[in-house]
């Protein structure tokens, strides 16, 4: 029977991405996001992803409500291939941990 790992957070590459050319600084970003995505950097004067891993995987609504549109976060269909390669690399890791255990063990 295969196990079903949960992928860790930090391994799991779905955060957003400013395009600062784009952004028209009006901190519709940092404003809406109530997970602490963004913070503002007072001496550039943009809003920056502080923290990434706060973002909802999936979520992209910062991205629909950025009137310029700056804002992006990976394409839906290459993230779903990425995390389906995370799941088989972390059931692939554990499958290795439990065979170094049989190893041990049979010791």
């Amino acid at each position: 029977m295969e196990a079903k790992f949960k992928v860790p957070r930090e391994r799991i590459p779905w955060f957003p991405t400013i395009n600062y050319d784009a952004c028209i600084h009006d901190r519709e970003c940092l404003e809406f996001c109530k997970n602490g995505v963004f913070d503002w950097d007072e001496a550039l004067g943009v809003p920056i992803v502080s923290h990434p891993y706060n973002c909802v995987v999936g979520c992209d609504a910062c991205a629909k409500i950025c009137p310029a549109e700056a804002i992006s976060f990976p394409p839906m269909d290459e993230f779903r291939v990425t995390l389906r390669k995370l799941i088989a690399d972390l059931n692939r890791e554990a499958e290795q941990a439990r065979r170094q255990e049989a190893v041990t063990e049979s010791r």
